[in-house]
């Protein structure tokens, strides 16, 4: 008998099950992006050999459970009960952010005069007039 394989283990868990509110049970249900709110909206320092203000926000999502989620880009409008759309992916250098607010969607607004990369941070394409 062979060694069984070993598990792997979800890098993002929150977005892997679903909550009825009819029946109050979870369901394990893999999604890409999940809805939450916003509770708090703050900075925090990071790690070691890095020095910064980096924006975070701890979201209640709509399964029920409760996230740190960082804010890409630079500025944000996000405050309390703002609606937010969370994907995974984590910040290398804050502690327990495993999380990323996806940018122009819901009240995320798009980052402000971006000209490369521009959907990774939810940016419309600026046209000059002629």
């Amino acid at each position: 008998k062979r060694r069984s394989d070993k598990v792997s283990k979800s890098k993002s868990p929150a977005l892997g099950f679903s909550y009825n509110n009819l029946k109050k049970k979870t369901k394990n249900y893999n999604s890409p992006q999940k809805s939450g709110v916003c509770i708090k909206v703050s900075t925090m320092t990071p790690k070691k050999p890095n020095s910064a203000l980096r924006k975070f926000a701890r979201v209640r999502l709509s399964n029920g459970s409760e996230v740190t989620a960082y804010i890409p880009g630079v500025g944000h409008s996000l405050q309390e009960h703002s609606t937010v759309l969370v994907r995974g992916g984590r910040v290398k250098d804050l502690p327990g952010v495993r999380y990323h607010i996806v940018r122009g969607v819901l009240d995320a607004t798009g980052v402000a005069n971006r000209k490369q990369s521009r959907s990774k941070y939810g940016s419309k394409r600026v046209v000059a007039k002629k």
